[in-house]
């Protein structure tokens, strides 16, 4: 058992929006991403990273699961749906959801704005992902027209923390 009276190694880190990793996100979601924190950047003893993301109305985030991963989604901002194994859940402010490891899931922005909500992966690895198939964002900037995501994307997913979905 770990020494709990032991100073943590972690560093106390506090982060602003406008000087987080950020980047812009392909199709079919648009929008940006916000690495916020992980546990390169806190030193952290449990492996994870958190963030935002905001998804562009009409977008969506495809369906995928993680495989070795954990996941938390809660909603800050706009209307939505999740699609999880079949069943479609309301994202609305304050909606939260937990995913265990193998389990399908897709969110889709129905509104009219800016679908935006908090992400906690563990262990990390999202951020990773955000990074290979997106684009450097600076706060503030105007976006780029919608770009492709990238053509070895499978193979960015396979080396990050992306599952394969079962067939159907």
């Amino acid at each position: 058992m770990p020494d709990t009276t032991a100073p943590s190694p972690a560093r106390l880190v506090v982060q602003q929006p406008d000087a987080a990793r950020s980047f812009w996100q392909p199709v079919p979601a648009n929008g940006f991403v916000r690495c916020l924190l992980d546990q390169a950047s806190t030193g952290a003893e449990t492996p994870f990273a958190f963030g935002t993301q905001t998804v562009d109305p009409g977008c969506h985030v495809r369906e995928h699961l993680h495989d070795q991963n954990e996941e938390i989604i809660f909603v800050v901002a706009g209307e939505g749906e999740a699609h999880i194994e079949g069943a479609v859940h309301p994202m609305r402010p304050n909606a939260c959801f937990f995913f265990p490891r193998n389990r399908a899931h897709s969110f889709h922005n129905t509104g009219q704005g800016p679908l935006t909500f908090v992400w906690c992966i563990m262990p990390g690895g999202l951020e990773t992902f955000f990074a290979r198939i997106g684009r450097p964002r600076v706060e503030g900037e105007a976006p780029p027209p919608p770009f492709p995501r990238p053509e070895n994307v499978r193979q960015i997913e396979a080396e990050t923390l992306f599952g394969t979905l079962p067939a159907r």
